[in-house]
């Protein structure tokens, strides 16, 4: 009888959940599936004419093309810096916030307006205030005399790609401060007054009690971003196209441009789960170097 319940439980279940698999499927699953197709074979489609298989041809086009390469150095580079400088920041700012004060949740609460704002949004006002005719950042620095003449920002190869840096990271940064804030209010207090009674200093309880326990937590942002931050495209279209001189051009803008800018579908997509394999590969990373350990 019990078996029979549990049978009919396990169809209903079934039945009440095909709605969102099917869902999933036609979403992912068939895209992917479609995605890896058009890297082995030569199919046009825009005419829908197929040739034939062509096995693995485009990957190695894809892994022998010096601009897939320099893509790729300019898009790690972006992932780098960003992460870097946003788990810093991301550690720095929950460490204060998580300390009680007069106008703490007004202050967490304001945290998160850089993050509801569109990236679209966020890349204009990037540009307005890195504009070198009229942007916000270079008057202020006129004024208070750190320089002599307004700086093309987005107009230099060494500074284009460190500016977009610092535009992902004013919208990106809530993200960080959230989580870590979420992971440390699940820490017990009384680890914390064990360590004091021991005297222990913050860099110690940091060091064997914060960072430890809040190694989930980062795993769980570091993948997201790092997933976000292998496609970054928006911002980059918006305030640079990739240019200039290619500084800013990441893997996900020259897969665009590979794809609807020569209407090269078959490359694009193999470009793509290269990207994919990629960003798999270094969440397994993430996943071995961030493993729980016991704290003190």
């Amino acid at each position: 009888m019990k078996s029979k319940f549990l049978a009919k439980e396990a169809r209903l279940g079934i039945f009440m959940i095909s709605p969102a698999m099917l869902i999933i499927i036609g979403l992912m699953l068939y895209p992917l599936i479609y995605t890896l197709y058009l890297t082995v074979a030569d199919y046009n489609v825009l005419t829908g004419v197929n040739n034939g298989f062509t096995g693995i041809e485009k990957y190695v086009r894809v892994l022998t093309d010096s601009d897939f390469w320099n893509a790729m150095g300019v898009t790690m580079y972006f992932v780098a810096g960003s992460l870097v400088l946003q788990t810093i920041l991301g550690f720095i700012v929950a460490l204060f916030l998580n300390i009680p004060f007069k106008g703490q949740k007004l202050l967490r609460a304001v945290m998160l307006a850089p993050w509801a704002v569109p990236t679209v949004v966020n890349a204009q006002l990037w540009n307005w205030i890195l504009n070198a005719s009229y942007g916000a950042l270079n008057k202020l620095l006129l004024q208070i005399g750190l320089i002599d003449e307004p700086i093309v920002w987005l107009g230099d190869p060494k500074l284009a790609m460190n500016v977009i840096i610092l535009a992902d990271t004013w919208k990106m940064l809530p993200l960080f401060v959230i989580m870590l804030l979420a992971g440390m209010s699940t820490i017990p207090e009384s680890h914390y007054e064990a360590a004091k009674l021991e005297g222990a200093g913050f860099w110690f309880s940091f060091r064997k009690i914060t960072f430890p326990l809040l190694k989930p937590m980062l795993l769980v942002v570091l993948i997201m971003r790092t997933a976000q931050a292998m496609r970054v495209f928006d911002i980059v279209y918006m305030l640079t196209q990739g240019g200039p001189n290619s500084s800013t051009m990441t893997i996900s803008y020259y897969t665009y441009y590979q794809t609807f800018g020569l209407f090269d579908f078959g490359y694009g997509s193999a470009l793509a789960m290269i990207v994919t394999v990629l960003t798999v590969g270094i969440a397994v990373i993430y996943k071995k170097v961030l493993k729980s350990d016991d704290i003190y």
